[in-house]
C-alpha cells in the first residue's frame, strides 16, 4: 500500500512518478471508507486529491504555507501530513477536526471554517514574510463557490499591488472551458511565465521608455493592443486587468500538469492565480452524480451511497420550509433569500414552488441582508435563512440596513446552539447575544415543532425586524399540550408552583422539562417557563413569579455573556425583585467538535449537571 509510505509531511516527494496514480486511487478509497463510517465532507475532498498531491510535491511544508478556504476539502492534506490514524475519530470529541487546525499540526497554516477568507489570510502571511525578510511561499486555495463572497474580491484588490510572489489556486469544479480556448491559453501561459519571456518583456519596455517623447506612448499602445488580443482568446482577463497573472485552466486531476504549472507560478514576482478544473466527488459515482448530497454527509452505505440511518421525523428546518411554502401560496409578497445554502436551510422547497420569489445570492451574507432590506423597503416580505454562525458575518447590515429603518425582514436563524461535528467555526452560540444588542430587533425561539410553525407565521406578518432562532436536528414533539397563542413579548408559563422557577429558551425545552421532573421527584416545588421572546424581555412574568419563588434559573444554549440569562439577571437586580439567580449556558469560550450530547456534558448543559447545580444553589440559599 503506497499510502503507508506517507508517515509525515514531504514523504510524498520520495515516491516514484509511477506511484502517484495508484496513490490517488488509494486516497480516494481510504476517504470513502472512513467517511462512510464517521460522516464528513466527501465530495469536495474527492475532487482535490490530485491537486493536493501536486501542492505537496511542489511546496515544502511546514515552511511553505498552504491556506485552505473553508477548509472542508483538506482531508487529503491531512493524510499527506501524517494524520492517517486520526481519521478513525474524525469530527468526534477529542478527535481530529474536519477542518485545518493550527493546534493540530504545524502544516495547518490557518484555522478556517467560513468562506472567502483564504486570500486575505494569505496576503497577511505574505506581508509578514516580506517584512521579516523570509523567502517561503504562500498559497491560498479557494473554490469557485467561495469566489462568490465579496471578501475574496476585497483581498484580490489588495493582492494586485504586491511586488512579491503570492499564489492563489482557484479550484473550479463547476465551470467548463472549450478546447480551443484551453489550447491557446496553455500556450500563452507558458510564454508569459517563462523566465526568458518575462526578462525579454521587461527589457523591451525599459528600452522603449527611453525614447524621448514617443517612448511611453509606444509602450502604452503595445499594452493596449496586447490586452485586446488577450480579451478575445485568453480567459482570466479579469485577474490580468487587476495586475494578477492568470495561469490556466489546467486539469485538476493531472498531477504532472499541476506540478508544472505550480512551479511556473513560483517564478512570478507578484500575485498569480492558477485556475484548476476539478470534478467534485470524483472517483465515487454517487458523489459525482449528487455532489450536494455528499458535500457534508452522515455515515452511508458505500455500495449504494444511501444513508445508514435517517430519523424520518421532521427537523426544525423542515417545519420552517413547509410552513413558509404554505404562506407563500397565499401571500405573493413573501420572498426567500439564502447565501448558497438552499438545501441546508430548506429553501430549496420554496425555490421549487416559487422560483421568481427565491434568491440565492451566493456566499454573500452581507449582501443578502442589505438586499433583503431593499426588498422590504420596496414593499415585499423577505425571509432570509442563514446558519447562525454565518449570520455573524452580517452584523453591521442587520444593525444599519434593517433595524435602523425598522424594515420587516425575517431572519430565520438555522443551526442555532451546538451543531456538533463541524466544531468551533460552526457552533451557533452567539446569536442571542449579538441580536439582542440591536434596537428594533425582536428575537424569539420555539419550544417544539408546533410553536415553530406558529412563530414562522407570526414572524412573516410581524411588520418589523424579527429573528427566529432554531437548532439543527429533529423538532421536539414534547410539551404539545401547551399551545398558548403567541403574544408579542410574552413568555408562556407551563407549570406554576413555587420556590424554584426555571426559564428556558427554545430547544432547551426537552432538557428543562426533564430537569423539572427530576427536581419534583426529589421533592422540590418547581415552575417551568418557556421564554419564547428573548427580546423584548417579558418583565411582567419576572415580577409575577418573583413573589412566590426564591430562585430563578435560566437555561439557554448560547454563551452566557450577553445572553437571555444576563438580561434576566440585569432586570432582577435593577427592579430589586429579591430573588436569587442561576444562569446556565455556554461558558465564555469556543466549543470544539463532537457529538452534541457529549458537548453538552462538557459545558454543563446536560440534565445531570443542571440538576446538581440547581440543588447546590438552592441549598446554599436556604442556609443563608
Amino acid at each position: 500500500m503506497i499510502l503507508e509510505k506517507i508517515q509525515k509531511e514531504n514523504d510524498i516527494k520520495e515516491l516514484e512518478p509511477e506511484e502517484l496514480g495508484p496513490l490517488a486511487e488509494e486516497i480516494r478509497e481510504f476517504l470513502i471508507e472512513k467517511i462512510s463510517n464517521t460522516g464528513g465532507h466527501l465530495a469536495s475532498n474527492l475532487g482535490v486529491v490530485e491537486l493536493t498531491m501536486a501542492l505537496h510535491l511542489v511546496f515544502d511544508l511546514p515552511d511553505d504555507k498552504l491556506i485552505w478556504d473553508v477548509g472542508h476539502q483538506a482531508y487529503t492534506h491531512k493524510l499527506l501530513t501524517g494524520r492517517r490514524a486520526g481519521f478513525d475519530d474524525l469530527r468526534k470529541y477529542g478527535g481530529m477536526s474536519g477542518f485545518p487546525k493550527r493546534k493540530e499540526s504545524d502544516c495547518d497554516a490557518f484555522d478556517t471554517g467560513h468562506s472567502s477568507t483564504s486570500i486575505s489570510a494569505g496576503l497577511g502571511y505574505v506581508a509578514a514574510r516580506d517584512i521579516l525578510g523570509e523567502e517561503h511561499h504562500v498559497v491560498s486555495i479557494i473554490g469557485d463557490g467561495s469566489m462568490t463572497g465579496g471578501m475574496a474580491y476585497e483581498a484580490l484588490n489588495n493582492a494586485a499591488r504586491l511586488k512579491s510572489n503570492f499564489i492563489i489556486v482557484l479550484n473550479d469544479n463547476n465551470m467548463s472551458i472549450s478546447e480551443n480556448v484551453g489550447g491557446m491559453s496553455r500556450y500563452l501561459n507558458g510564454l508569459r511565465t517563462a523566465e526568458a519571456y518575462v526578462g525579454l518583456k521587461k527589457g523591451v519596455e525599459d528600452t522603449l521608455m527611453k525614447i524621448p517623447v514617443q517612448g511611453e506612448k509606444i509602450v502604452h499602445q503595445m499594452k493596449k493592443t496586447k490586452s485586446g488580443l488577450k480579451q478575445l482568446i485568453v480567459p482570466g482577463m479579469f485577474f490580468e486587468d487587476m495586475g494578477i497573472t492568470y495561469l490556466g485552466p489546467v486539469d485538476g486531476h493531472d498531477v504532472r500538469k499541476l506540478y508544472k504549472i505550480l512551479n511556473e507560478a513560483k517564478r512570478v514576482d507578484h500575485a498569480v492565480l492558477v485556475h484548476v478544473l476539478t470534478k467534485k466527488g470524483k472517483g465515487y459515482e454517487p458523489a459525482e452524480k449528487n455532489p450536494s448530497r455528499f458535500h457534508g454527509t452522515g455515515p452511508f452505505v458505500i455500495e449504494t451511497g444511501e444513508a445508514k440511518s435517517s430519523g424520518g421525523k421532521d427537523s426544525y428546518t423542515d417545519v420552517f420550509s413547509k410552513v413558509l411554502c404554505d404562506i407563500g401560496r397565499h401571500d405573493e409578497k413573501v420572498t426567500a433569500i439564502t447565501a448558497a445554502m438552499a438545501g441546508g436551510t430548506g429553501l430549496d422547497r420554496f425555490q421549487k414552488y416559487f422560483p421568481d420569489r427565491f434568491f440565492d445570492v451566493g456566499i454573500a451574507e452581507e449582501h443578502a441582508l442589505t438586499f433583503a432590506a431593499g426588498l422590504a423597503a420596496g414593499g415585499m416580505k423577505p425571509v432570509v435563512a442563514l446558519y447562525s454562525s454565518f449570520l455573524q458575518r452580517a452584523y453591521d447590515q442587520t444593525i444599519h440596513d434593517i433595524c435602523l429603518q425598522k424594515l420587516p425582514v425575517v431572519l430565520a436563524v438555522d443551526r442555532a446552539g451546538l451543531v456538533g461535528s463541524d466544531g468551533e467555526t460552526h457552533q451557533g452560540l452567539f446569536d442571542l447575544s449579538f441580536l439582542s444588542t440591536i434596537p428594533n430587533m425582536t428575537v424569539m425561539s420555539p419550544k417544539n415543532r408546533w410553536e415553530m410553525a406558529d412563530m414562522v407565521r407570526f414572524a412573516v406578518d410581524f411588520g418589523y425586524p424579527v429573528a427566529l432562532r432554531y437548532p439543527r436536528g429533529e423538532a421536539y414533539e414534547g410539551l404539545k399540550e401547551f399551545r398558548e397563542k403567541l403574544q408579542y413579548g410574552r413568555s408562556e408559563i407551563l407549570y406554576e408552583e413555587e420556590d424554584i422557577a426555571i426559564f428556558f429558551v427554545g430547544h432547551m425545552a426537552s432538557i428543562a422539562e426533564k430537569v423539572r421532573i427530576r427536581l419534583k421527584d426529589i421533592g422540590y416545588s418547581c415552575s417551568l417557563v418557556n421564554a419564547r421572546f428573548v427580546k423584548p424581555l417579558d418583565q411582567d412574568v419576572l415580577e409575577q413569579l418573583a413573589a412566590e419563588h426564591e430562585l430563578f434559573v435560566t437555561i439557554e444554549e448560547n454563551v452566557l455573556t450577553g445572553g437571555y440569562g444576563e438580561q434576566v439577571l440585569e432586570y432582577v437586580s435593577r427592579a430589586r425583585l429579591g430573588v436569587h439567580m442561576l444562569n446556565i449556558g455556554i461558558p465564555d469560550d469556543y466549543v470544539e467538535h463532537g457529538n452534541v450530547d457529549v458537548l453538552r456534558r462538557e459545558v454543563g448543559l446536560d440534565e445531570e449537571t443542571i440538576v446538581k447545580q440547581i440543588i447546590t444553589e438552592y441549598l446554599t440559599i436556604r442556609k443563608e
